[in-house]
């Protein structure tokens, strides 16, 4: 919990003294991270699900159960925030309102994002499917990714995403369409 604090203050130059305890961010993370997500790593039905939803009720951030998080994500605003069951988010992450790690709808097993460490994903971002956004990545507001990977130290923006910035200099790519099995 140290980490996921620490990155709040980081990341949001707002917060002062004791503040931190009022984020919805941080209530949802440390109610997944110390009670979901390991009652649903023990194989327990059902009681994991209805916290997650009591929670989404109470902070507008939906983290399901099975969604593994590491160690230091900020999620600012938060309000709309969607992490699905097989979403995988990196050490030292930022996300703002209205991100969605979703699913497409026709993948089996592994049917939701896997986000790198050091990724800023921006309002509205909706990243779908089993894709993989590299480390160090920015991800503009308002893009959509969809079954196209992401590689790391770039800069991806727009609706299809495009990337703009890879290793420091200044590009204008087409993200390539995963293969199956990538």
């Amino acid at each position: 919990m140290f980490e996921d604090v620490k990155a709040i203050y980081k990341n949001d130059p707002a917060v002062r003294n004791i503040e931190f305890l009022l984020y919805p961010g941080l209530h949802a993370i440390v109610v997944h991270r110390y009670i979901t997500h390991p009652l649903h790593f023990i194989g327990i039905p059902f009681i994991p699900r209805l916290i997650s939803q009591l929670m989404r009720f109470f902070t507008g951030i939906e983290i399901h159960p099975g969604a593994q998080i590491r160690k230091g994500l900020f999620i600012d605003h938060g309000m709309g925030v969607v992490i699905g069951e097989t979403a995988e988010i990196g050490k030292n992450c930022v996300m703002y309102q209205n991100v969605s790690l979703g699913g497409t709808g026709k993948h089996k097993g592994k049917r939701h994002p896997t986000i790198g460490d050091n990724v800023l994903i921006g309002a509205g971002a909706t990243l779908l499917g089993p894709i993989r956004i590299g480390n160090n990545v920015k991800i503009g507001a308002e893009t959509f990714i969809i079954d196209r990977n992401v590689p790391d130290n770039c800069t991806v923006v727009g609706a299809p995403g495009r990337i703009v910035k890879l290793n420091g200099k200044k590009v204008n790519t087409k993200l390539k369409k995963n293969k199956k099995g990538d």
